[in-house]
């Protein structure tokens, strides 16, 4: 059966906390919310996307649900970071923000959007994989990422101790696939990519493993959305 508690969303809870601490006299910020893990249990496949989503845009949506058919995943998780370790996050909208955003988006009873990173208080991928994996035993995740992210996984904290936790599923981008599997991560985990037809396998497959989806062909990028949104003035 599947487990969820449907308390208040995130932005709720700190501001009850922070109404009752004022009640009381209290001065100081907010607690954090206490964790609230979406829809799951053992032998579920799912999907791990994560990112700033700032702002989520229709290739995020595209690539959860290509991944979500051709890997044949139950749900799908949209993990929106605080802030990416990797990038320059100044100019970031506030995280409630974004979440409200990404769920607008993304509109789909088996995608959830959550910002557990904030709670449990992880900065990199792998801190956060290694949580799920504890927390939710016999889950069948794949962590999906785009072309893009590919070339430069080498750069991310314990790069090789993610593909060690979990499948990875990599969702073609236009352009990036031309070079992508040239860089230094994919190249040192040639022997473990399998064939594109494993694809409805591959969250039964033990790690490492790792697969190219082929079919997605959008330029969309946050990044550019955002140099976009900053150079109208429009934050």
């Amino acid at each position: 059966m599947l487990r969820r508690i449907d308390p208040p969303p995130e932005a709720s809870l700190r501001r009850e906390a922070a109404s009752r601490a004022a009640g009381n006299g209290v001065a100081g910020p907010a607690p954090k919310p206490r964790l609230v893990m979406p829809p799951h249990s053992s032998g579920l496949r799912i999907g791990l996307f994560g990112g700033t989503f700032d702002p989520p845009h229709a290739a995020h949506l595209g690539a959860s649900l290509l991944a979500m058919k051709r890997l044949r995943l139950d749900r799908m998780w949209w993990l929106v970071t605080p802030g990416n370790p990797l990038k320059d996050t100044r100019h970031l909208r506030p995280l409630e923000r974004r979440m409200a955003d990404a769920r607008e988006l993304a509109h789909h009873p088996r995608i959830d959007i959550t910002g557990l990173e904030d709670v449990i208080n992880t900065r990199y991928t792998y801190d956060t994989l290694a949580y799920l994996v504890r927390r939710c035993p016999g889950v069948r995740f794949v962590w999906v990422m785009g072309a893009d992210n590919l070339r430069s996984f080498y750069r991310w904290q314990n790069w090789r101790g993610i593909a060690s936790l979990m499948p990875i599923a990599v969702v073609d981008r236009m352009g990036s696939s031309l070079y992508a599997t040239g860089g230094r991560a994919p190249q040192a985990l040639a022997r473990y990519r399998l064939p594109e037809r494993f694809a409805p396998v591959l969250a039964d497959r033990k790690a490492p493993a790792w697969l190219y989806l082929h079919g997605l062909k959008s330029p969309l990028s946050s990044t550019a959305l955002r140099a976009l949104r900053k150079g109208s003035g429009n934050h």
